[in-house]
């Protein structure tokens, strides 16, 4: 999935923290002499806008930075699950999903492009799908990881609260979701559903790696 950033201006036409690219943009470009940032999260976007430009120019920061302790209070992820994620080009756009078992990195299931999708619903049917599978290979007790929150609500409310709009472009996504919806009405399940912990763990293995 699309993960949010946060963005640091040291020099624009206004300086702070700031959550949108678009808004960014306008403030750094035609700047002559502009400094600017993306980071993973806002807190080290916050601790980065108190220090200098140069202390980051050139260094990775869009991923956390978590310090060893911060990382053991997450532990390690159960190696026999499977972890589930989505890839959508534009929003809405052409989206797609999968599932990877964590202790082998191999997929097990891959499903799309469908037109205009989202990351959301690409996460809450790549959930709904693995658990109907691994159900029918009675693997009752296999956790599945999802590092979407939306996707983990929608699943326990058993439905697909997305806004978009539905039309003859993305009718068979729409066929999808409510079959998914249908599934979670008519079945019950033990899979345990863990929220991965990127900033822990590092991308989740189903990550579609176009970041």
């Amino acid at each position: 999935m699309a993960k949010k950033k946060f963005y640091v201006v040291w020099k624009g036409k206004k300086t702070g923290v700031f959550s949108s690219w678009d808004t960014v943009k306008k403030l750094v470009q035609g700047f002559d002499g502009a400094q600017y940032k993306s980071f993973a999260d806002k807190t080290e976007a916050e601790k980065a806008f108190k220090k200098k430009y140069s202390d980051y120019k050139g260094k990775d920061t869009k991923k956390p930075i978590l310090s060893p302790a911060e990382k053991a209070k997450y532990g390690s992820p159960i190696e026999n699950s499977l972890t589930v994620d989505a890839a959508c080009s534009g929003n809405p756009g052409k989206m797609e999903y999968r599932g990877v078992l964590y202790y082998n990195k191999k997929e097990i299931f891959k499903k799309g492009p469908y037109e205009g999708g989202t990351n959301n619903i690409g996460e809450f049917l790549a959930l709904v799908h693995g658990i109907a599978l691994l159900k029918k290979k009675e693997l009752h007790q296999m956790p599945i990881y999802s590092d979407s929150k939306i996707a983990m609500t929608w699943l326990r409310k058993k439905e697909c609260r997305t806004t978009i709009e539905f039309n003859a472009s993305n009718k068979e996504l729409l066929t999808l979701i409510q079959r998914a919806e249908k599934w979670l009405q008519e079945n019950s399940y033990r899979n345990p559903i863990l929220k991965w912990e990127t900033k822990a763990w590092g991308e989740i293995p189903a990550d579609f790696g176009r970041k």
